[in-house]
């Protein structure tokens, strides 16, 4: 495969992900898929008992009208694929631990695996199946987040807009259409793109309608392509299509440009801590800054972190935040978990969000706008932050990359720890079932039909 183009074109991007195989896909992004998708079933398991998550399971229960071939992780009840992917894509959103790509702000596993998984077992696809329309949603989502751009970002909650174009994309390559079906498929899925940010600002549920949505959209565009309906054929760059009305500023280039030899399911980011990733950076750089000079959270007079405008746009606006799934959306929550018990795990949110003295550290929190990580976003997610002391002391601390990037990614034994974890937080899955899920995973492409991980 090698397809190259300075300009946005829907239909070579179509065109590409009808005629990808899987013998074009290398090694190492066949083995980085498998581990996206264990990331990604983590997050999955985690959901369960989620009011907001289980409200979607409530309602695609009573819609469906009857069991389907396609597996409800946070239930183990089977439902049709267009509502086993809703649920699924709600509930694997939730945690804040699912996967994210820096220069596309999107997490593509989220809208990607649920509707791929769900189709797959209602069809009784292959492992390689899986592993090949995966792809194909990850490679032309990135891209189409990329396009869109970081301005794209400050009122639209990408991955529920373009992941709706990537659901469709991935369903639309497991279902095998042809490059005309294809870019019928985006332009419907396009036209259904949705999520705003305002939801942050009230502790709204929202963040988890928007992966539902995309995940059943997408797979609804995909399936009405193969029955021939017809979608908008420049839904992307056409004059009133999404970069027209989505954003201030696209970059046409990216979106087709080194289709087939820059692989960028690659640069894809694990998320380490149960937050919001905008504030990891710095809560490593907190954490970096505490370790290299002995300090403790009592030692703290003053956290000052210099962000990204994107940090700024998201994280700005929670305040005060008034439950646990908001509080991940504050970078003083968050820096104060880690001043306090040194992590921001899913136990820790849970246990420690609204302690005093979380509270008491969040309150010295101040977020600047920095020239050097604002220039470098998105591409590159810098973390730096000065703590003064209580002594009047000054410590800096930088991190140029922040734990679960590629290039300080986690391993496959804390891919496989990290499922563990979230499963046992949830009580959604024992020990002896996440490991056979995981022998599932890791033997995907031996897999000659998928049948869920139960």
């Amino acid at each position: 495969m090698n397809t190259t183009n300075t300009t946005a074109d829907s239909a070579q991007l179509a065109q590409f992900v009808a005629d990808l195989r899987y013998e074009d896909i290398p090694t190492e992004v066949v083995r980085r898929t498998e581990d996206l998708l264990l990331d990604w079933f983590g997050s999955a398991l985690a959901g369960k008992g989620a009011r907001p998550v289980e409200s979607i399971a409530r309602f695609a229960r009573r819609m469906a009208g009857g069991p389907g071939r396609a597996e409800v992780l946070i239930s183990r009840e089977h439902s049709t694929p267009l509502f086993a992917a809703m649920v699924n894509a709600a509930s694997s959103h939730f945690i804040e631990q699912d996967d994210v790509h820096n220069a596309s702000v999107f997490h593509p596993a989220a809208v990607i695996f649920p509707p791929v998984l769900a189709v797959a077992q209602d069809l009784g696809s292959t492992g390689k199946e899986i592993i090949l329309a995966s792809v194909a949603g990850y490679e032309a989502g990135i891209r189409i987040g990329e396009y869109l751009g970081r301005h794209h970002y400050t009122i639209f909650h990408t991955t529920g807009t373009v992941g709706t174009v990537a659901a469709a994309v991935a369903v639309a390559k497991l279902l095998r259409l042809d490059a005309t079906q294809c870019l019928d498929a985006i332009g419907s899925g396009g036209t259904q793109a949705a999520g705003l940010w305002e939801f942050l600002r009230d502790a709204a549920d929202s963040k988890q309608l928007h992966t539902a949505h995309a995940a059943s959209a997408g797979l609804m565009a995909a399936y009405l392509a193969k029955d021939g309906f017809k979608g908008a054929r420049h839904i992307l760059e056409g004059p009133q299509g999404m970069a027209a009305g989505m954003t201030n500023e696209s970059f046409p280039e990216k979106l087709c440009a080194d289709l087939g030899q820059r692989w960028a399911t690659l640069e894809v980011s694990f998320k380490y801590h149960a937050s919001c990733r905008h504030t990891h950076p710095a809560a490593d750089a907190l954490l970096k800054a505490m370790q290299d000079n002995n300090l403790q959270a009592d030692d703290i007079e003053r956290v000052d972190a210099y962000v990204h405008q994107g940090a700024i746009d998201v994280l700005g606006p929670v305040v005060d935040p008034q439950t646990v799934h908001q509080a991940k959306f504050s970078m003083g929550t968050v820096l104060g978990l880690i001043a306090t018990r040194g992590s921001a795990s899913v136990v820790d949110f849970e246990e420690s969000a609204f302690s005093d003295a979380v509270i008491d550290v969040r309150n010295r929190v101040h977020m600047h706008l920095d020239a050097e990580v604002d220039g470098a976003y998105p591409k590159q997610w810098i973390g730096k932050v000065t703590v003064t002391t209580r002594t009047g002391q000054t410590y800096d601390a930088k991190v140029l990359e922040p734990k679960g990037d590629p290039g300080n990614t986690l391993s496959r034994a804390e891919i496989e720890e990290k499922v563990h974890v979230l499963a046992s937080f949830a009580q959604a899955a024992t020990p002896a079932e996440v490991d056979q899920a995981i022998e599932k995973v890791w033997h995907l492409t031996e897999c000659g039909q998928f049948n869920g991980f139960f």
